[in-house]
């Protein structure tokens, strides 16, 4: 698990094709990796990836087709930057929220405007997944945790204060950049708690499900 705080910039420095899947290097720049062993998990711009190898700048991580498709990492290129956070030691501050690094799907950045010392982002996000992003709610954007500004339709407007424009690769985006999307946690358990026995046939919360869970009264 993760907190969706960026504690480093990392720069992808190898990407190694192997059977249909990857091997990523990547630079880790300022975060240590002294407490860091093979097989741990490293959040790289919002994707959960297995340390396999430690050459000592950095470390090396195997990326799986699946990922490679739903991720925005088979589109990197050597050079790139990406957000990078450790796995969450039990005795840690969630700074954040509860990010668990499996992205739920991509977005792209739609404009990028000044709002005083702070930037605003607006990113869209597939329609499979604006209902479950909230005004105020939680999301995260290439591994950062961030607060919904507002929400219309599918675009999500977002405020990006100098410390996180500064510490994540926020600065490299562009109108058009894809970006890795994970939604509040919270917001998929809910869905699936409503559903009740329903779970078991089906995946989608409908009106009758809502009515027969006591959430609708249609008396008048």
């Amino acid at each position: 698990m993760f907190t969706g705080i960026i504690e480093a910039i990392g720069t992808i420095a190898a990407m190694e094709q192997s059977g249909g899947d990857m091997r990523l290097r990547i630079q880790s720049g300022k975060l240590a990796l002294n407490d860091v062993t093979l097989g741990d998990s490293i959040a790289a711009s919002g994707v959960c990836l297995t340390v396999t190898e430690l050459p000592g700048d950095g470390y090396w991580a195997d990326v799986s087709l699946e990922t490679l498709q739903l991720t925005t990492l088979g589109a990197r290129q050597v050079g790139d930057r990406v957000n990078l956070e450790k796995s969450l030691p039990p005795q840690s501050r969630l700074g954040g929220h509860i990010v668990s690094g499996h992205v739920d799907g991509v977005g792209v950045v739609q404009s990028i405007s000044r709002d005083g010392r702070s930037w605003r982002y607006v990113i869209s996000a597939p329609k499979t997944l604006a209902k479950y992003i909230a005004h105020k709610g939680s999301i995260t954007v290439d591994g950062t945790s961030l607060t919904v500004n507002a929400i219309s339709g599918c675009d999500v407007d977002l405020n990006i204060i100098p410390q996180t424009f500064e510490e994540t690769v926020f600065a490299d985006y562009q109108v058009g950049t894809q970006v890795n999307l994970e939604v509040d946690l919270i917001a998929r358990y809910l869905e699936r708690l409503l559903l009740g026995d329903a779970a078991a046939h089906t995946g989608t919360v409908t009106v009758d499900t809502l009515r027969d869970a006591g959430y609708l009264n249609d008396s008048r």
